[in-house]
C-alpha cells in the first residue's frame, strides 16, 4: 500500500492477506474492526505493548489495509475464513497451541464464529466494543445467516456513483467526524485519522465498505454464536459516542466463562486510558 505503515513491524502476505507480526513469548493475534478505513492501525497501542511480551501479530482482513481488495462478496464466512487462515500460519510458526486474540467491534462476530468452528485452534478471547449486543432483541437466524439488503448493495455498487460515493465517505473531515463519534468526543488519535485517510484512497478500497454499509457483515445468527463459546472471553467497551447499548450482554454476563469491564472511555479504550486497559487485558491472559 502506497503511504504510511499500519505498524512498524516486519510483514508476512499469504493467500491474498497481508499480517503483521513482531516480537517474542506466546502469540496473539489483533484484529481490527470493519468500517470504511478499517486498517491494522486501529489495533496500534495493543500492538505495541504487547511486542515486549508476546509474538504480535495483526491482520489486515480481506479488503482492508494491505489485503486483497478485489470485487467479490464480502461476508461473515470471507472474514472467518481468514481467521482460520491466519490461525493455521500463526501455529505454524509459534507452536500448535491455542491461539490468544483480541478483536474490535464487528470483527468480534469473526473471532467468536472461528473459536466455535474450531476450539482447539483459540485460547483467551478479548472483545473490545463487540457488536451483536445492541438492544434485546435476540440475534438467532439459521446458521450462517446475514442481515444484508442485497438491493441496498446493489444501489451502493452501482458503477456509476459508487467511487464518487465512498469518495465522499472517506474524505478527511468526513473521517474525523466518524472518529469523534467513535470516541465521543473531539481528542482522537491523529495518527490514526491520518492513516484512515491514506488507507482508503488504494485501489478497491471500496468494496468491502459497501458490503459493510449494506449490512452483508452483520450475523444474523450471532447470539447462538456468542453462546457457544466455550474459551474464556473477556468483554470491555466504553459509555461514550456511538457504541454505548450493550444491554444484549445479559445474555452472556451470567455464564462462568465470560467476563465484563466497563471503561469511562469511547468505542477504543486502550488508546484513551492504555495503562488501564493494558493492566486489565494483561490479567485476563495471564489468568
Amino acid at each position: 500500500m502506497n503511504g504510511a505503515r499500519a505498524l512498524d513491524a516486519e510483514r508476512f502476505s499469504f493467500e491474498g492477506l497481508n499480517v503483521y507480526g513482531t516480537g517474542l513469548g506466546p502469540p496473539l493475534l489483533l484484529v481490527h474492526s470493519i468500517n470504511a478505513t478499517g486498517s491494522a492501525a486501529e489495533v496500534r497501542p495493543l500492538f505495541e505493548h504487547y511486542r515486549a511480551t508476546r509474538t504480535v501479530f495483526a491482520i489486515d482482513l480481506p479488503g482492508y489495509g494491505c489485503s486483497e481488495r478485489s470485487d467479490r462478496d464480502y461476508s461473515p464466512r470471507l472474514m472467518t475464513d481468514a481467521l482460520h487462515a491466519v490461525a493455521r500460519q500463526i501455529r505454524s510458526r509459534c507452536g500448535p497451541g491455542p491461539l490468544d486474540a483480541m478483536a474490535l467491534s464487528l470483527s468480534c462476530e469473526f473471532l467468536a464464529r472461528a473459536a466455535v468452528e474450531q476450539p482447539a485452534n483459540w485460547g483467551r478471547l478479548a472483545l473490545v466494543s463487540p457488536t451483536g449486543f445492541m438492544g434485546l432483541k435476540p440475534r438467532r437466524g439459521p446458521s450462517g445467516s446475514t442481515r444484508g439488503m442485497p438491493w441496498l448493495h446493489r444501489t451502493l455498487s452501482a458503477p456509476l456513483w459508487s467511487q464518487s460515493l465512498f469518495n465522499g465517505l472517506t474524505k478527511p473531515g468526513v473521517v474525523r467526524y466518524f472518529l469523534e463519534r467513535t470516541w465521543g468526543g473531539k481528542a482522537i488519535d491523529e495518527t490514526l485519522c491520518s492513516h484512515a485517510v491514506i488507507t482508503a484512497r488504494q485501489p478497491g478500497a471500496r468494496y468491502a465498505p459497501l458490503h459493510f454499509l449494506a449490512g452483508k457483515l452483520f450475523s444474523a445468527d450471532i447470539h447462538t454464536v456468542y453462546e457457544a463459546l466455550t474459551q474464556p472471553v473477556w468483554v470491555s467497551h466504553g459509555v461514550r459516542g456511538d457504541f454505548t447499548d450493550y444491554r444484549g450482554l445479559r445474555i452472556v454476563s451470567g455464564r462462568p466463562n465470560w467476563q465484563i469491564q466497563v471503561f469511562q472511555t469511547g468505542a477504543l479504550p486502550y488508546f484513551e486510558v492504555p495503562v488501564a486497559f493494558n493492566a486489565a487485558m494483561d490479567g485476563f491472559l495471564a489468568a
